[in-house]
C-alpha cells in the first residue's frame, strides 16, 4: 500500500521502541568508531547514511516498517558522528596533567547537556534554515534519497537496502582484518617513511596504510585532499628541511628524530595559526546569513499558535516540553561545573562565579555556534563543517573570560592555579563543542526529515535520545583508548611507546592555545607565520572560486596538512585523488551507457563507494577499540603491551613492505568495486518519478 508521506493525516509508526533501540545500538557503535578515528587523525565521519542503510536492512524484516521509522533511526544514530567531536577538546585535560582519566559522571553530564542544548538551540532555527532556506544540505538530501528508495519492502528496493548493508559490512570486515594484522598481530606495518637529506637538513616522503583514512579521503573530496597535500608540502617540503638546516640538533639521537622534533615543536604551530585564521574567516563570511537566520527564528518564536503553520510536518516540540528539558539541562550543567570546580581549594564566591560563567558561556556562545554550525552544515555538509574551528574560537573566548576572573582573584600566583585556570577553559569549551557538533548535525537531519515527510518534534526527541546514548558511550571508550594507547603528551604508563600514542591533534592544539594565553610562553612567531599562510590560502581560495566553476583550496585543510602527522595525511590524499579520478571515469562511462540517466548512474556507483568507505572506517575503528580492550586487560593482569603480537621487532622492515603491498591491493579492490557497479535503471526511474511528484 502506498502512502502520501507528506500528508498531515498520516498515521504510521515513526518514533517506535524498536527503532529507538536499534538507534541506540547503532549510536554506540558509531560513537566508538568516531572517537577512535578522531583521536587518531582528528577527523570524524557522518554516520547518517550508513545508519540509514543499516536501519533499512534490519527493519525491512518487519512488515509495518516505513521510511519515517527508518528516518528516525538514522536521525538518532547520526548523533554519534557528531557528539564524539568533544574529543577535539576534552583529552587536553589529560595532556595538561589535570585529569588522570575521564571521570564518568562529569564526562557524561558534559556531553549529554551540551548535546541536548545543541538540539534545543536548533529548534528555533528550523524554519529559518530548513523550511524557508535554499541551503543545499548535501548529506541531508543524499540520506533522503536513500531512504525514499530503500525503505520500500518489496522488489528492487528491498534488494538495494540489502546490497547497501552488504557494502558496509564487507568494507568493515575487510578493514577490520587488515587492522587486526597491523595493530594486533603486527604482520603488517601501518606506515613507512623514506628519509632523504636536503643540504645539512632532512625531510621525508611519508606513506600511511590506514584503510579507514583511505575511506575518509574518498569521502572528503578532491579539494580538501589537494589542500591537505599543499599543507604537507609546505611543512615537509619547506619548513622542516629549512629549519633542520639552520637549527642545532642538540640532544637528538638521529637526524630523523631531530626532524620530527622540529615539526612537533615548531612547524605544527604554523599549522595552528593557519587553522585559527581560516576558522575566523569562515565565521566572518557566514556572519550576515547567520544573523539573518537568527532574526527570522526570533520572529517565529514570537508568533502565536494561530499565526504558525499547524501541519504535522511543521510542529516542533511544545514550549512546555522545551522548558522542562532546558531546566533539566541547566541542573545538569550546574552539577557538572560544580563537581569540576569544587575539586579545587578556592573560595565559594570564586567557585560559584566560575560555575555561572561556565553556564553563561555555554548558553550565549552555544546559541551563536548552533546557528553558525547549522548554516555551515547546510552549505557544505556535516563532514566538511569545521567544528575544530569553532573550538578554536571557543577556547580563545573561554580562556579570556577565565583569565580575567583568575587575574582578579590571584589564581596565577601558583602553578596549580594556572593549571586549574587552563583546565577550566578547556572544560567550558568542551560544552560549546558538544553544542556545535549536535547543531551541526541536527539541521541536516531535519532537512532529511522534511524531504521524506517526518514530524519535526519526533526527530527532535530522537536526537535528544541519541545525544544521551552517545554521551553514555563516550567516557568508557575514551578511558579504554587512553589506557591502551595513550595520547600524545599524556601516557598512562611510563613504559609505553610514545610513537604508538593517539595524536588527538585538535585537543593538542586547543591545549596549546589555552596554555599560551595563560602562561604567555607561546611561540607566537610560528603562529603568526601560520596566520600569514592562512591569509594567502584564503586569497587563493577566493580567486579560485571567483574564476573557476569547481576549483577551491580550503585554507582550513591547508592548516590541517601542516598540523597533522604526515603518515596519517597521505592515505587521505590518496583517497581523495582516487575519488576524483574514479569519478571522472564514471561520468564519461555513464554518458555512454545511460544517456539521459547518466547522473543517476554516477550516483549509484558513488553510493556504493561511499558505503564501502564508511564500512572501512567503522571496521578499522571497531577493531581498534577491541584491540584496546585486549591491551588493557593484558596490562592490568600483568601481561605485555602487545598481547596479540605474532612477530618480533626484527620483522619490522618486512612488515612495512607487506603493509605497502596490502595497501596497494586495497586501493585496487576499492576502485574495482566502484567501477563494477551495474546501473539499476528501475531505481533511477523511481527516484526521478519521486522527484517529479515533489515538484508538482
Amino acid at each position: 500500500m502506498k502512502h502520501d508521506f507528506m500528508s498531515h493525516d498520516l498515521h504510521l509508526p515513526e518514533l517506535t521502541f524498536r527503532g529507538m533501540l536499534l538507534g541506540v545500538l547503532i549510536t554506540i557503535i558509531f560513537t566508538a568508531s568516531n572517537v577512535y578515528l578522531g583521536l587518531k587523525v582528528g577527523l570524524t565521519f557522518s554516520s547518517s547514511i550508513p545508519a540509514a542503510v543499516i536501519s533499512m536492512a534490519i527493519l525491512r524484516f518487519f512488515k509495518d516498517s516505513n521510511v519515517l521509522e527508518n528516518n528516525m533511526v538514522q536521525t538518532q544514530a547520526s548523533a554519534a558522528g557528531t557528539l564524539s567531536a568533544v574529543i577535539f577538546v576534552l583529552p587536553g585535560l589529560l595532556m595538561l596533567g589535570y585529569w588522570q582519566g575521564f571521570p564518568y559522571i562529569q564526562t557524561l553530564l558534559l556531553c549529554a547537556c551540551g548535546g541536548c542544548l545543541g538540539v534545543l538551540f536548533t529548534i528555533p532555527l528550523r524554519r529559518a534554515m530548513v523550511v524557508n532556506s535554499d541551503l543545499p544540505y548535501p548529506e541531508g538530501r543524499a540520506a533522503a534519497e536513500i531512504l525514499k528508495v530503500g525503505s520500500q519492502n518489496h522488489g528492487d528496493s528491498a534488494k538495494q537496502s540489502a546490497s547497501g548493508m552488504k557494502e558496509i559490512v564487507s568494507g568493515g570486515i575487510f578493514a577490520g582484518i587488515i587492522n587486526l594484522f597491523t595493530n594486533g598481530f603486527h604482520y603488517l606495518a601501518g606506515e613507512m617513511s623514506f628519509w632523504f637529506g636536503v643540504g645539512r637538513g632532512v625531510t621525508q616522503f611519508p606513506l600511511g596504510f590506514s584503510t579507514a583514512l583511505l575511506g575518509a579521503g574518498f569521502l572528503i573530496g578532491i579539494s580538501s585532499g589537494i589542500a591537505i597535500l599543499v599543507g604537507m608540502i609546505i611543512a615537509w617540503g619547506g619548513f622542516v628541511p629549512y629549519l633542520t638546516n639552520v637549527l642545532p640538533m642538540g640532544d637528538a639521537k638521529s637526524v630523523e628524530s631531530f626532524a620530527m622534533a622540529v615539526w612537533k615543536e615548531k612547524v605544527r604551530f604554523i599549522g595552528a595559526g593557519c587553522i585559527g585564521i581560516a576558522a575566523i574567516w569562515t565565521l566572518i563570511t557566514l556572519a550576515k546569513p547567520i544573523v539573518e537566520g537568527m532574526r527570522i527564528s526570533v520572529q517565529n518564536m514570537k508568533m502565536s499558535g494561530e499565526e504558525r503553520e499547524t501541519h504535522r510536518m511543521d510542529t516542533d516540540m511544545k514550549p512546555s516540553t522545551i522548558a522542562l528539558v532546558f531546566l533539566l539541562i541547566l541542573v545538569g550543567l550546574v552539577v557538572c561545573f560544580y563537581s569540576f570546580v569544587s575539586a579545587v581549594d578556592i573560595s565559594p564566591a570564586l567557585m560559584w562565579t566560575l560555575v555561572i560563567c561556565g553556564i553563561v558561556i555555554a548558553l550565549c556562545i552555544g546559541f551563536f555556534v548552533a546557528a553558525a554550525c547549522g548554516y555551515m552544515a547546510g552549505l557544505i555538509g556535516t563532514s566538511a563543517s569545521p567544528i575544530s574551528g569553532i573550538g578554536i574560537l571557543g577556547i580563545i573566548i573561554s580562556s579570556l573570560v577565565v583569565f580575567a576572573i583568575a587575574s582578579a582573584n590571584d589564581l596565577f600566583a601558583t602553578d596549580a592555579g594556572v593549571k586549574f585556570a587552563t583546565a577550566m577553559a578547556l572544560f567550558m569549551t568542551s560544552v560549546v563543542v558538544c553544542i556545535a557538533a549536535i547543531s551541526n548535525d541536527n539541521l541536516q537531519d531535519l532537512k532529511t526529515g522534511q524531504l521524506v515527510g517526518a514530524t519535526p518534534w519526533k526527530q527532535q526527541v530522537a536526537l535528544l535520545i541519541g545525544s544521551v546514548a552517545g554521551a553514555i558511550a563516550i567516557a568508557p571508550v575514551l578511558n579504554l583508548l587512553y589506557e591502551a594507547y595513550g595520547f600524545t603528551g599524556a601516557l598512562p604508563r611510563a613504559e609505553m611507546d610514545p610513537s604508538a600514542a593517539l595524536s588527538a591533534p585538535q585537543a593538542t592544539l586547543m591545549t596549546t592555545i589555552a596554555q599560551g594565553i595563560f602562561s604567555s610562553n607561546l611561540d607566537w612567531d610560528y603562529i603568526l607565520i601560520g596566520v600569514g599562510i592562512g591569509i594567502i590560502g584564503i586569497i587563493v581560495n577566493l580567486v579560485l572560486k571567483s574564476t573557476t566553476a569547481t576549483l577551491s583550496l580550503p585554507p582550513l585543510a591547508i592548516g590541517m596538512g601542516i598540523y597533522l602527522p604526515p603518515s596519517l595525511e597521505m592515505p587521505l590524499v590518496i583517497g581523495s585523488l582516487m575519488s576524483y579520478f574514479v569519478g571522472k571515469y564514471l561520468v564519461k562511462r555513464a554518458k555512454e551507457r545511460s544517456g539521459e540517466l547518466a547522473d543517476a548512474d554516477v550516483e549509484q556507483c558513488n553510493r556504493r563507494g561511499v558505503l564501502f568507505a564508511s564500512g572501512m572506517i567503522v571496521g578499522e575503528s571497531l577493531i581498534g577499540v577491541i584491540i584496546a580492550v585486549i591491551i588493557v586487560i593484558s596490562v592490568t593482569s600483568g601481561g605485555g603491551e602487545d598481547p596479540l603480537s605474532m612477530v618480533g621487532k626484527d620483522f619490522a622492515n618486512t612488515a612495512e613492505w607487506l603493509g605497502l603491498g596490502v595497501f596497494i591491493l586495497t586501493i585496487a579492490y576499492f576502485v574495482n568495486l566502484v567501477l563494477s557497479t551495474k546501473f539499476n535503471r528501475e531505481e533511477a526511474l523511481e527516484i526521478q518519478r519521486i522527484n517529479e511528484e515533489e515538484h508538482k
